[in-house]
């Protein structure tokens, strides 16, 4: 039997995600001046018809906290909020766009995730994507923005939307007990895991899938991405696929995204943001949270994933299926053409 070390030692960690590090494409803007902005945004608001333009070149091309700066700003001096008075003066996609650029981050994510489980229906996409993507650290700011913005406690609020297993798996994302990266490879951990998951997948009647839950929602990414490759060895098949042989549903939904996002997460917002553009009708929303959430992170990864995977670059795809002002905006945060 060939040593488990020698095994291992023959997987090479592939984490795109992590070895390519933060790329913005969103970057500060050099010539800052947050009074000028804010003269300026309110006489484009002011104008007869409002001045769109002017307002997309200023907050598409700010960051988060200068941003931030912009609306305390403009709030002080104005005594009005700056959200408030763009929702009124701006109408449809535009003023999606630009309220979205308004929000911070968790605020954003405590209001999808309450979205996506409001009224008949429950958006199962959404939810798996927001707790898939989300560190540890993000994921409890989320818990505690959700509480205080909807007097309701999310997990319970997921508890009552979701059933069976996909239930239990959002539940364990939700308790955010996953570890951080570390530079020590537990060997025996790996070989320890990849053997459970295998024996799971390796049982005739019935397998207990509830086993797996553990070890991908609390080992890490890199640990995890170890324990994929040796699950290969051993049962000959990715793990993905087995995935797919033997789930259905939600079930399948929630451990391929999940999976994928520990595998490659900007394959995976690639994958999210041309399914948001595909057919007839694009999900405006998504489109437009994706690139605001990931600008200002690793856009420039999910662009070489989207024109390596489909063919065509982001920044076309999205000048092929918007127009006008709103058009201006989104091409603004994805930022430039890749050949």
């Amino acid at each position: 039997m060939v040593l488990v070390n020698e095994i291992l030692g023959q997987i090479v960690q592939v984490n795109r995600s992590m070895t390519w590090g933060s790329l913005a494409t969103l970057k500060p803007y050099a010539n800052f001046l947050v009074d000028d902005d804010v003269e300026r945004l309110k006489k484009a608001i002011d104008t007869k018809g409002v001045d769109e333009a002017t307002i997309v070149k200023i907050l598409g091309n700010r960051t988060l906290e200068q941003r931030e700066q912009i609306a305390k700003n403009f709030k002080k001096q104005n005594n009005v909020e700056l959200e408030a008075v763009l929702s009124k003066k701006l109408s449809g996609y535009l003023e999606n766009i630009m309220i979205t650029l308004l929000k911070s981050p968790t605020l954003l994510d405590a209001q999808v995730l309450k979205d996506a489980m409001k009224g008949l229906g429950t958006d199962e996409d959404t939810l798996i994507e927001i707790l898939a993507t989300r560190s540890s650290k993000e994921l409890q700011a989320i818990k505690t923005v959700y509480k205080q913005e909807f007097q309701k406690d999310l997990e319970k609020d997921v508890a009552s939307e979701a059933t069976g297993r996909f239930q239990k798996l959002l539940l364990a994302l939700l308790k955010n007990q996953r570890e951080v990266n570390s530079n020590i490879i537990n060997y025996e951990l790996i070989e320890e895991d990849a053997k459970s998951l295998y024996a799971v997948a390796s049982q005739k009647k019935n397998p207990d899938f509830d086993a797996w839950i553990p070890i991908l929602t609390e080992r890490s990414q890199n640990h995890l991405n170890r324990v994929f490759k040796l699950y290969k060895i051993y049962c000959t098949t990715d793990i993905s696929d087995t995935i797919r042989k033997e789930l259905k549903g939600d079930d399948e939904k929630g451990f391929l995204t999940l999976v994928q996002c520990i595998q490659n997460t900007p394959e995976y917002f690639a994958d999210r943001l041309h399914s948001s553009m595909k057919g007839l009708g694009m999900r405006d929303k998504i489109l437009t949270r994706l690139l605001v959430s990931r600008c200002e992170i690793d856009l420039l990864n999910i662009r070489a994933e989207f024109r390596k995977k489909y063919g065509k670059s982001l920044y076309s795809t999205i000048q092929a299926d918007t127009k006008g002002d709103s058009q201006s905006a989104l091409l603004g945060l994805c930022r430039a053409e890749d050949l």
